[in-house]
């Protein structure tokens, strides 16, 4: 198994976390959320670049436990990131420097704590490789879903650790997942850009802003700066 790519983390990547503890005192440990599309080179670097955005906005330092990942189930293998793509980043004033395409394999998932996907069909590819990825694979929208209905008194507090608090909050998700459904099949899919002009390109961004932001304060317990 091969060691993540420099970069992939909050702040300065795999290293930060290796040098990071969640609060001073408490042990190291990790949390590896990985973001899952088609190419690699659209939804899921938008994905995996805002949550680490909204992480360190949120967390500062104390996000490097946090380790988010993306790759593409035909992954445009060492491909950069599409540039209207880089543009909606830009758009949040997240970061899109040193992104390359990857595609998914087995290591990925198995070292994943959380596995958020675009689209159910993605979902599906990553369950069939098996790993027990059932429990904690989601799209993206399916998640922020349950998180919604999730009470944040029932998670651990983040003085307890992000990495407690983050691996209760999938367990809670995946309990409730038979229980809340989603009201139309395509409420759970954020759709490809790939190709399309600026315009879409920022919808969708717009779309994975809106699911990221309760998922992102579910984790670290901090609300959004307005």
């Amino acid at each position: 198994m091969t060691a993540p790519d420099t970069g992939r983390g909050i702040g300065n990547g795999e290293r930060a976390a290796e040098i990071t503890t969640t609060f001073v005192g408490l042990p190291r440990d990790r949390f590896r959320i990985l973001h899952v599309s088609t190419g690699n080179v659209c939804r899921s670097p938008i994905t995996e670049r805002l949550t680490r955005h909204y992480v360190s906005q949120r967390l500062g330092v104390l996000g490097g436990a946090l380790i988010v990942e993306s790759a593409g189930t035909w992954g445009h293998e060492g491909a950069p990131m599409e540039a209207n793509a880089e543009a909606v980043l830009a758009d949040f004033g997240a970061d899109a420097t040193g992104f390359v395409g990857r595609e998914l394999l087995d290591e990925h998932v198995i070292r994943a704590d959380l596995v958020l996907t675009a689209t159910r069909d993605h979902r599906a590819q990553v369950i069939s490789m098996g790993h027990s990825a059932g429990l904690r694979t989601f799209t993206l929208k399916e998640f922020t879903r349950l998180v919604r209905a999730i009470d944040p008194a029932t998670l651990p507090p983040l003085e307890d650790g992000l990495v407690a608090r983050a691996r209760a909050l999938v367990r809670a998700g995946a309990a409730l997942r038979g229980w809340l459904l989603a009201p139309t099949a395509e409420a759970d899919e954020v759709y490809d850009p790939y190709g399309a002009p600026l315009p879409f390109f920022r919808s969708v961004g717009d779309e994975i802003h809106q699911a990221l932001d309760p998922v992102v304060t579910a984790l670290t317990g901090v609300p959004a700066r307005t």
